[in-house]
């Protein structure tokens, strides 16, 4: 399993040969306003993608969407990515994709796992805030676990802090690696709406095989809390050590751990490369670009 950061929440997963890419937001810096309502009033995104639009989408077989806010889906993701691709979303969401002209979206319940080219993917829930009027107000949103044979286990969490529904997460799927988007993004009032350092801690805390990696960061207007701030915050914890920092760009790979001589398996999952530089699948059958079309709602 190799996983690549590309951007803010957008990353690359590579299992069971297919190639998925989750939440898509592709869009050059600048691209558009701050998100309403939040400090720090500078155009998004912060920063540019660290590699070529064309090089992100080469390959891609699936989309995994957590929720369809705008930070984590864009024109440029729908437009970019070939068509056409199960989008694996949620129910909820249905209506703010149908106008943008996707053909195969793959809506899924909690807990009700489906099975897509031998990996088997299963929805799970979150909390998009710690305030009821914050989670009412920004709506569902989704994470994913990721299994297949021979492969470690992927949790991605999506936009969510710490709560009982990622805690239940882990103690159902036991993931070697845990994907959360932290940078305790944040509006003008009341608490954070996404991870930060001390959800991290507590998440890695809660699976001490898995390594986690924490992603939404430094990349949109509203997140933040940065690198050096989780860096701090976990090493002071003591966790860093289970927890990766990745750069924009930067990738790791994980395979399931190896056996004993007992044959039952020894710790969390092996790294192999953690932090080198992400190597594009190569592009398949070029395919003609889709007509401009509406861009999703935030």
């Amino acid at each position: 399993m190799r996983l690549t950061l590309v951007r803010h929440s957008t990353v690359l997963v590579e299992m069971a040969g297919h190639r998925l890419i989750v939440d898509p937001m592709l869009d050059p810096p600048n691209a558009r306003g701050p998100v309403r309502g939040t400090p720090n009033g500078v155009p998004n995104p912060l920063v540019p993608l660290p590699m070529p639009i064309e090089e992100v989408i080469a390959g891609v077989d699936a989309v995994l969407l957590t929720h369809t806010h705008e930070d984590h889906i864009d024109a440029a993701g729908v437009l970019g990515l070939p068509r056409p691709l199960p989008w694996f979303c949620q129910p909820e969401d249905l209506a703010d994709l149908q106008p943008v002209g996707l053909t195969d979206m793959r809506p899924l319940a909690v807990g009700g796992p489906v099975e897509w080219e031998g990996i088997t993917i299963t929805r799970t829930g979150g909390r998009h805030g710690r305030e009821e009027a914050a989670i009412a107000g920004l709506g569902p949103v989704s994470g994913f676990v990721l299994t297949a044979a021979g492969e470690p286990t992927v949790y991605i969490a999506g936009d969510t802090v710490w709560c009982p529904e990622v805690e239940a997460a882990i103690a159902a799927h036991a993931p070697g690696v845990i994907v959360v988007n932290a940078g305790g993004a944040r509006f003008l009032q009341g608490g954070t709406i996404t991870m930060e350092a001390g959800d991290v801690v507590a998440t890695a805390q809660a699976a001490p095989d898995a390594v986690v990696v924490p992603t939404h960061v430094e990349a949109i207007n509203h997140c933040l809390e940065t690198r050096a701030d989780l860096r701090a915050g976990v090493d002071a914890a003591g966790v860093g050590e289970r927890v990766r920092i990745l750069a924009d760009g930067e990738s790791l790979e994980a395979c399931t751990p190896a056996r004993d001589r007992s044959g039952l398996l020894a710790g969390g999952p092996t790294l192999r490369g953690a932090g080198s530089a992400a190597r594009p699948a190569p592009p398949g059958p070029s395919r003609r670009r889709p007509r401009r079309r509406r861009t999703p709602p935030a």
